[in-house]
């Protein structure tokens, strides 16, 4: 296989990670709700979880470092054809990287940063075509998006750093200039690859900028309750969108996650 046809477009989602201070728990919830196995390894970052199901790759469960006090959170990783340059770049644009940029057993490199905003993020340079399972289905993640306080305080680093183009989409029924219609979607090489979503007011004080995954799932109302039994939280119910029915939710540690399902 080309080098073309296994690198992803750079600031395309290619893995999602899990911080979080008890893996243990994280691991049992997420298994509970979404029916994800699991591989213990050693990456460059340490050890960790990888999440699978039915043979692929999902997303990965990691401790947080001792070394450093930050939340439980998810986070994206987004692809670079040179980690190094983009960890530069993120740097010279007013974020900061955290860890790496770190080898991967010859298969490329990783770091972890955050944007100017302060929302965490991983940057991936990976040779091999690996990554999170790209086609969708039950129990992967099938959108990220940004949850900020502002687009424009953010919009011009994501497009600096990975060369990434943003649209305003038309949303029926939002009034220009609120709140909810601070909205950007996303596109690498002409493909939406993600969103970015200002809250202003409405940003948690307590978690400030963060990413938001979206797990699909077969029935949003069931898995919601579920979430809950397990020890759970829903923080915004269950509802329709244009893209199909979602809901909000929280893990153990109060860690934001969404959930969609749609019509295939």
């Amino acid at each position: 296989m080309s080098e073309a046809a296994t690198r992803r477009a750079p600031g395309t989602p290619c893995w999602v990670s899990l911080l979080t201070g008890d893996p243990t728990t994280s691991r049992d919830f997420y298994r509970d709700l979404f029916g994800w196995e699991y591989q213990h390894e050693q990456g460059p970052t340490g050890p960790h979880f990888r999440a699978v199901l039915d043979g692929r790759d999902v997303a990965c469960i990691r401790p947080m470092p001792k070394s450093r006090r930050c939340l439980p959170s998810w986070s994206p990783f987004l692809a670079s054809d040179d980690a190094d340059k983009t960890a530069e770049t993120v740097r010279l644009c007013g974020g900061t990287v955290g860890v790496g940029p770190l080898g991967t057993e010859g298969t490329g490199r990783v770091a972890v940063a955050s944007d100017p905003a302060g929302a965490p993020f991983g940057i991936w340079q990976d040779d091999t075509g690996g990554g999170a399972a790209a086609d969708g289905g039950p129990g992967t993640v099938v959108w990220n998006e940004l949850i900020t306080y502002r687009t424009s305080a953010v919009e011009k680093f994501y497009r600096s750093v990975f060369d990434l183009d943003v649209e305003h989409p038309e949303r029926d029924g939002e009034r220009a200039g609120s709140e909810e219609s601070d909205y950007l979607t996303v596109t690498a090489r002409g493909r939406i690859v993600g969103g970015i979503r200002g809250v202003g007011s409405a940003l948690p004080r307590d978690r400030g900028a963060h990413w938001l995954v979206y797990v699909e799932v077969e029935d949003t109302d069931t898995v919601a309750r579920r979430a809950t039994e397990l020890g759970g939280e829903v923080l915004v119910p269950p509802g329709d969108s244009p893209y199909g029915r979602t809901a909000r939710l929280a893990d153990r540690e109060g860690v934001p996650f969404a959930v969609i399902s749609t019509e295939r």
